[in-house]
């Protein structure tokens, strides 16, 4: 069993514990889950980088990236910073994250709020809702396009944005008409190995009308430049900011070196 698979089993299980301790009638009275939703796809459109800072503690591949962070003093920073939107990890097994996380920081920050988690039932979208954010992630990996579907359908129905990830091209079926925002993960979800060609490789097979967004392994302003030209308006970034002392101090010193970085280098080095 692959790290995925691992992931997936654990989350079946994880899903059947919440749907005996919270029912989806008491998710739709909690007080976020009226809250005006934020666009990601337009505050990505809106502003000048596309920067979708993370929130993440540990990962499968690095170990414990983080242990001590707390989203109240990150989260905010990333928005001062000149971040586009935020990415908070909600798996607690995986990836040393809460729910609680994103509600945090909802009444602190004016930006959009990706719940990053791995999403296989409908359940967990109305969680999302719940916890207030503004936009889920779907990945590809993980479903069947049929589930894909479903999932993004019930987001939609909810006003939740989608954000579907990819890796590789037999995974374009999932595109659905309730997806306009896709992501291209440079990391290989069985191996975790990482090559941002891979992005620039896909985004010729998307639908024009997706906006599209770059993951994993952007390091270097160049990366971004770069990727730009390719036709990606946003670009997640995570372990570059978490692995510091100051994730937000990271965030604000790369925004400002894109500023400075020529728009005319394409290199990925």
């Amino acid at each position: 069993m692959n790290i995925l698979e691992q992931i997936v089993a654990s989350k079946k299980t994880e899903v059947a514990r919440q749907k005996s301790l919270i029912s989806l009638s008491e998710l739709e009275q909690d007080p976020l889950f009226a809250r005006p939703v934020l666009s990601l796809r337009q505050s990505l459109l809106s502003t000048p980088w596309g920067i979708i800072a993370e929130f993440k503690r540990k990962s499968p591949s690095k170990g414990w990236i983080h242990p001590e962070a707390r989203p109240q003093n990150i989260v905010p920073a990333y928005e001062k910073a000149g971040a586009s939107g935020v990415s908070i990890l909600t798996d607690t097994t995986f990836f040393g994250g809460a729910p609680q996380d994103i509600r945090a920081i909802r009444a602190t920050v004016g930006i959009p709020v990706l719940r990053k988690d791995f999403m296989i039932d409908p359940y967990q979208v109305y969680e999302a809702r719940a916890m207030g954010a503004d936009v889920i992630l779907l990945i590809a990996a993980c479903l069947s396009p049929a589930q894909t579907a479903e999932l993004a359908a019930t987001a939609r129905s909810l006003g939740l944005e989608v954000l579907l990830e990819l890796h590789h091209e037999e995974e374009l079926a999932h595109i659905c008409e309730d997806i306009t925002v896709v992501g291209i993960n440079n990391r290989n979800l069985k191996t975790f190995g990482v090559d941002i060609q891979t992005s620039l490789r896909l985004a010729r097979m998307l639908p024009e009308d997706c906006l599209k967004i770059s993951e994993s392994g952007i390091s270097n302003p160049a990366s971004v430049h770069a990727l730009r030209t390719g036709g990606f308006r946003g670009f997640l970034m995570g372990e570059h900011f978490m692995s510091g002392p100051d994730p937000g101090a990271a965030c604000r010193d790369f925004i400002k070196a894109l500023g400075r970085e020529p728009e005319q280098n394409t290199s990925l080095c």
